[in-house]
């Protein structure tokens, strides 16, 4: 894996879209990330994934980053070069599959963050497997209707931020053997909720004349 230099000002950030790490995995700032991820990641480097993703919730076709301003905001100085604290951070983020770079100058965010791995779990401290068992119990708890629901309201919102319409959502959610009664709610859910999020995040700005 090969990190550019980062000797530009600025980086362009877009969103990495997967429906399925989407519907299944957890928001950075959640506390499954805080828990489980934060040895793994590195505390700056969970501290950037959660600035990228906090930035794609209001610009989710993507943003320019300007680099020494977000190195200075999240404590790691504003040396650049490879080999900088900075970019060793964007490095992880990369390296555990969170982010990808699509040539020198656009790095792919995820805006959800995958289970760990049985691998990584093994790698917790004992407290912490422990934790995270006891997390995973909880989770096969939820009601089987209650979590087919959450997956398809999140498969639904995952589509229509990919660009499919409502009835097209519902479509793709029947493929999936979803009941037509709970696709339908699942793409209503995800319609008003994709418009209150593009609503929040206000007109784009006017074009350069």
């Amino acid at each position: 894996m090969t990190i550019p230099d980062l000797t530009t000002p600025t980086l362009a950030i877009t969103a990495w879209d997967d429906p399925v790490i989407d519907a299944l995995g957890h928001d950075p700032r959640s506390t499954y990330v805080e828990t489980f991820w934060l040895g793994i990641l590195g505390p700056s480097t969970t501290w950037l994934l959660r600035r990228l993703v906090a930035g794609l919730d209001h610009q989710p076709d993507g943003y320019n980053l300007s680099l020494p301003d977000t190195a200075r905001a999240i404590g790691l100085g504003s040396r650049g070069g490879r080999n900088s604290p900075f970019a060793r951070s964007i490095s992880r983020c990369c390296q555990f599959g969170v982010a990808q770079f699509r040539g020198g100058e656009e790095l792919a965010v995820r805006r959800k963050v995958q289970p760990l791995t049985r691998h990584q779990v093994e790698r917790l401290t004992p407290e912490l497997q422990a934790a995270h068992h006891e997390w995973q119990e909880a989770e096969l708890r939820i009601p089987t209707a209650e979590h087919q629901r959450r997956r398809a309201r999140a498969l639904a919102l995952s589509l229509l931020e990919l660009g499919e319409d409502i009835e097209g959502c519902e479509r793709q959610l029947h493929r999936w053997r979803f009941h037509p009664a709970m696709a339908r709610e699942a793409a209503l859910w995800a319609r008003d909720r994709h418009r209150a999020a593009l609503a929040a995040a206000g007109p784009p700005p006017p074009e350069a004349a």
